[in-house]
Order: structure tokens, then sequence, then C-alpha cells
């Protein structure tokens, strides 16, 4: 088999082929009909985790420190935790080996889905467990609430973000800086008086403390 080099002639390139290529042939004609537009396949409809939902016992935590009720709550599959105060003050639980558990949201030998939020109300190592977990003050229907014997803290947090407001010591003439320590003893505008953005006055005592 020769091989030679044809020049192109009615649209053939110069090349180096193989015998066979006419360059008396016409050339080939475009097709004046576009080719067929093609379309990107649709894509795979999600296919939904057939995975089934992972479900396990909740176990009795009250009575426990609060770090090991987490501890022991993870080990059970349990991931999603939170905790609050029980007295209804407001303190943040920074340091969980100091408090221990008084409540959980779910009770003694249910069986929920792993995927479910445990929610451990505590309170202080050397404190006793209210009854009942203490609900933290809130506005209802615009009127102002009883705020007394809750903490300044938890007053505040009661009230619209916008609100101006003053506190007190109604005892001596001490600055109040940890909120949650402070109780309310008296306040303005009183319990029931409609709220239409007003200032309000708090006056308190630390928790330790009777209101004069």
């Amino acid at each position: 088999m020769k091989i030679r080099t044809l020049t192109a002639a009615l649209g053939c390139l110069t090349v180096v082929t193989l015998v066979g290529c006419d360059p008396a042939a016409p050339a080939a004609k475009s097709s004046d009909t576009p080719p067929p537009a093609t379309t990107a396949a649709d894509p795979s409809p999600s296919v939904e985790s057939d995975k089934p939902v992972e479900r396990r016992t909740v176990a009795n935590f009250v009575g426990m420190g609060l770090q090991s009720a987490q501890d022991k709550a993870q080990a059970d599959g349990f991931y999603l935790l939170t905790s609050h105060d029980s007295t209804g003050r407001n303190r943040m639980q920074a340091l969980d080996r100091n408090w221990k558990v008084c409540s959980q949201n779910h009770a003694v030998g249910k069986t929920i889905p792993t995927e479910t939020e445990l929610d451990f109300g505590a309170v202080k190592l050397e404190e006793t467990c209210p009854a009942k977990d203490q609900q933290e003050p809130k506005v209802e229907g615009g009127k102002m609430p009883n705020l007394a014997g809750k903490s300044v803290k938890a007053a505040r947090g009661a009230l619209d973000a916008s609100t101006s407001i003053t506190v007190k010591d109604a005892g001596e003439e001490r600055m109040v800086l940890m909120e949650s320590n402070w109780q309310v003893c008296t306040q303005s505008p009183s319990p029931g008086a409609a709220l239409n953005g007003q200032p309000v006055e708090l006056a308190a005592v630390k928790f330790d403390e009777s209101c004069p």
C-alpha cells in the first residue's frame, strides 16, 4: 500500500493519507438542516433515604450532675442537648459540673427519635430543686407582667428590647451588676398596666436578702 501526499481539491485539505482519497470527487455539501438540538438529561429524581429513624429509650437524668447527664445522653445516642435554670432566674449554665438536673422534658422510659432535643432543668449543686420549674415572666396581651420575686435578668428579658429600664438597689446604694442574682421588689408600671413604650423602673435586692 503506497502513501502519498494529496493536495486539497474542492474542499479537501492537504493531508498525508492512504491511497483512496479522490481529489476529483465533489465536496460534501453541508446540510441545510441543523442537527437536532440536544437537551441535558433530566436530573435524576432525588431518592429519599430509606434509612429508618433511630429511636432510643429516655433514661432518668433527674438527680444527676448536669455534665454527667449530658454525657449519659450522648452515650445513649442523643446529641441535641440544652438546659435551663429551673428557678426561672435565667442564669446561664456556664460550668455544667456546678449544676444538677431537676427536670427533663421527656418522660423516663419513653422511646423517641435520637434527633429529638433533650432539655434539662437545673439548679446549682448547693440549691434545692423547686417542686416544678419556675416560669420566666412574659408579656401577655400588651400588659405589664408581675415581676415581683423574679430576677432582674428575667424581667428585662420579658420586656421588649427597646424598653428603657432603670434598676436600683431597693435597700442600699449598690450597683446592680449581676442581674440574675437580684430579685425584683417593686416595679413601675404596676402589673396589668398597658405597655405603650413607657420607661420601666425596678427596685431590687439580692436573692439572699428580703425586700424592704
